[in-house]
This record gives C-alpha cells, structure tokens and sequence, in this order.
C-alpha cells in the first residue's frame, strides 16, 4: 500500500514538471502580441504535436525557454527578437 502510494504521488509530480516545460497556447499569445506573424515554428523546428515530451527547439525557442521563470512566465525582455527570414 505504501509503495502505491509513493509510486503514485512520485508519477504525479514527475507529470507536472514535464508539462509545465513545454509551451503553452498562452506563450505563444503573448508572444504574438510582439510579432503578428509568429507561429509554432516561430520556436520549433517542426510542428509540435500536443503531448511532445521532447519538441525540438530552434535557437529562438532555446532563448524563450531559457527566459521561461519558475512560475511558468517568460520574461520577455530577457529574449531578442526573433530574426526575420
């Protein structure tokens, strides 16, 4: 029972941290504020599919996730522009 339990709350923590990592309709809301033309490739090297454990990130998506605090918010002014292709 007790090894349940353990296993249990451990899954649900690891669960919470994998998603809160990955991007959020939210980011890329905000981000689209700054820059109309802003996608999901804007950051990814390909299209993400909900779900990703591992989205493979440009360097643009690099520097917006290095940017990304503890609570989930990006600091915005801790990330140039991206560059226009």
């Amino acid at each position: 029972m007790k090894k349940t339990i353990t296993t249990t709350i451990a899954m649900l923590a690891a669960l919470g941290l994998a998603s809160s990592a990955l991007a959020t309709m939210d980011i890329q809301k905000e981000y689209k504020a700054k820059d109309a033309a802003a996608n999901c490739k804007s950051c990814h090297t390909g299209t993400p599919k909900k779900g990703d454990a591992d989205p493979l990130l440009n360097e643009f998506g690099k520097k917006v996730q290095a940017a990304k605090g503890k609570d989930g918010k990006i600091d915005w002014t801790k990330v140039p522009a991206a560059e226009k292709k």
